[in-house]
């Protein structure tokens, strides 16, 4: 059976001093057993220093990105097998800020979440709408569509890959989906995966759109709401324990 999965995403966000201090301080406040699973993908200049500081933790080393390259001539960026060395388990791939501002396409994104599965990396596959998709009703076109391409490449071992509705419009905004509409979505992709095997049970469905201490318990309730991607509150330790805890 799967766990619940707490995905922190600290974005451009950190320092040696502020990671070492938010680190030990969520390590401080989390009770001796934590019933989920917790997941801190952070920017990759970094994850050695992570890597160090979540030694021995129990809590799991991320990253933001990866190439879509196993090697080669591609200055800056940053193989799967690299982030192997560092200890790294999960890896976002398809971020709607990926996909927004570095035009990221669906194929591209599935290649992403190959390299990432044939190094022992589980990808954390980000689909969601716009606003304006949103209102356009073309909400579960959009998020098959993303989703297809990821299973088209991946259908032998999809049911090793988690997936992260994260509606655009909620994302950073302070707004959230209602928990009826974050289900709505996590069902329409539950049944999408199985349809293609028949272990979509084991894949985690993680909701991504300003997931926050107030909200993460109503959000979680819901049968189809695997964990959460959470950004700005994972950067705030007592907010990042309430949500863990939410998920215990």
């Amino acid at each position: 059976m799967k766990k619940t999965l707490i995905a922190g995403n600290w974005k451009l966000n950190g320092s040696l001093a502020a990671n070492e201090a938010l680190v030990l301080a969520l390590r401080s406040g989390l009770p001796p057993t934590v019933a989920c699973q917790v997941a801190l993908c952070v920017p990759s200049v970094y994850l050695a220093q992570v890597q160090g500081l979540l030694a021995g933790s129990g809590l799991d080393l991320g990253a933001q990105d990866m190439s879509a390259h196993e090697g080669g001539a591609y200055t800056g960026e940053v193989s799967a097998a690299m982030l192997r060395d560092f200890g790294v388990r999960y890896c976002l791939v398809g971020h709607s800020e990926r996909r927004q501002y570095h035009g990221e396409s669906d194929a591209l994104v599935a290649l992403k979440a190959q390299r990432a599965l044939a190094c022992g990396i589980t990808p954390i596959v980000c689909v969601g709408e716009t606003l304006a998709e949103r209102e356009a009703g073309a909400t579960e076109t959009v998020v098959k569509r993303q989703l297809a391409a990821v299973i088209h490449v991946n259908g032998h071992c999809i049911s090793e890959i988690v997936v992260a509705y994260e509606p655009v419009w909620a994302i950073g905004t302070g707004k959230t989906a209602s928990a009826d509409q974050a289900q709505e979505v996590h069902a329409l992709l539950r049944a999408q995966l199985r349809a293609a095997t028949s272990q979509a049970d084991r894949v985690a469905i993680l909701y991504g759109g300003s997931m926050n201490a107030a909200n993460a318990a109503e959000l979680l309730a819901q049968p189809d709401v695997d964990g959460g991607l959470v950004g700005g509150a994972s950067l705030k330790v007592p907010d990042f324990l309430s949500i863990i805890a939410a998920a215990g």
